[in-house]
Parts: structure tokens; sequence; C-alpha cells
């Protein structure tokens, strides 16, 4: 068996790696959070600016989006002739 201060150390060890883990993640998942809203953001601005405003079904839309999906349909919305263009194939 080992000494209960080793098991202790061990489990003190463990825990630091764990939080320090758990910190890193979440500071990575609230960047990607971040970079998402601010994408979101600039697309609804640049639709409204092209467009005029939104339907709250097309904002709920780029809410609910994949960021991937969102940096598309920025792409498209810099030169689309309408919304259906922007949101094509989706």
């Amino acid at each position: 068996m080992f000494p209960d201060n080793i098991i202790a150390t061990a489990k003190k060890r463990g825990l630091e790696e764990g939080r320090q883990e758990g910190r890193q993640k979440g500071r990575q998942e609230g960047r990607q959070e971040g970079r998402q809203e601010g994408e979101a953001a600039a697309l609804v601005r640049l639709l409204t600016h092209r467009f005029g405003e939104l339907e709250p079904g097309i904002l709920a839309r780029i809410e609910a989006a994949e960021l991937s999906a969102i940096v598309t349909w920025f792409e498209r919305a810099i030169d689309a002739a309408d919304l259906d263009a922007v949101f094509q194939l989706d």
C-alpha cells in the first residue's frame, strides 16, 4: 500500500491538473463563442445595411448558426442580389 501522504499528493496534483485543463478549455470555448457572436453581429449589420430590417426568422437563424455558416453567409452577402442568395442551399 502507498503511504497516505503520497496518495494525498497524487490526488492534489490530479485535481490541479484537472482544474488547469478545465480553465484552458473554458477560455478556448469562450473565445470561440465570442468570435461566433462577433461574426453574427457583423453579418446582421451587413444584411441590414444592404437589405433593410431583417425578419425575426432570419435573425434567429443567424443566432443559431455555426460559425462556418455565418462566415459563408457573410461572404455571400457582400455581393448578393437579395437575402435568398445569401442563404441559398442552406
